[in-house]
């Protein structure tokens, strides 16, 4: 016995309320597509020629959590050092306007966003390396995914770890 409900179909006027919002709706989101492709490209224009041109080329955000502090601060950041923009997320309300908070909101999005890496490279595509999940497999005995991403990471931006 079939005992699935039928579909209930848009009624003649139902369908006329809608038809006058689907350009409206088209138009808000071209607007909105428009308005994040020039902000992203704002971005990379300001960040290549106030970071990039000074020799600062990379994003690293961290916090103090037990599982990575340390290690990070020992096998990372003594490697990538003076090319680059720290934010330890631990002290967020301390962080002012700035284009690396700008930078970070833009590209770490809303998830897994920390630990992070973003590298700068003019005129060519921005790298984000999401260390969470790699850090949390770390903690389960598991270090493969993070050394994976370290050396990818490394190798992108030309750095021989000892």
């Amino acid at each position: 016995m079939n005992t699935a409900k039928p579909k209930p179909k848009l009624k003649w006027w139902q369908i006329a309320l809608i038809v006058p919002f689907v350009p409206v709706i088209v138009a808000i989101a071209a607007t909105a597509f428009i308005l994040f492709l020039v902000s992203t490209i704002c971005l990379h224009i300001t960040i290549w020629a106030w970071w990039c041109l000074r020799g600062r080329d990379i994003l690293f955000v961290y916090s103090d959590s037990p599982i990575w502090r340390d290690y990070i601060e020992k096998q990372i950041l003594p490697h990538i050092g003076e090319r680059t923009i720290v934010l330890n997320w631990s002290q967020r309300n301390r962080w002012r306007v700035s284009v690396a908070r700008l930078a970070f909101h833009h590209f770490g999005g809303y998830r897994q966003f920390n630990p992070l890496a973003v590298v700068f490279r003019p005129f060519r595509r921005t790298r984000t390396f999401r260390f969470w999940q790699p850090f949390r497999d770390f903690k389960h005995g598991h270090p493969e995914a993070l050394h994976q991403m370290e050396s990818e990471f490394f190798g992108l931006i030309g750095v021989q770890k000892r």
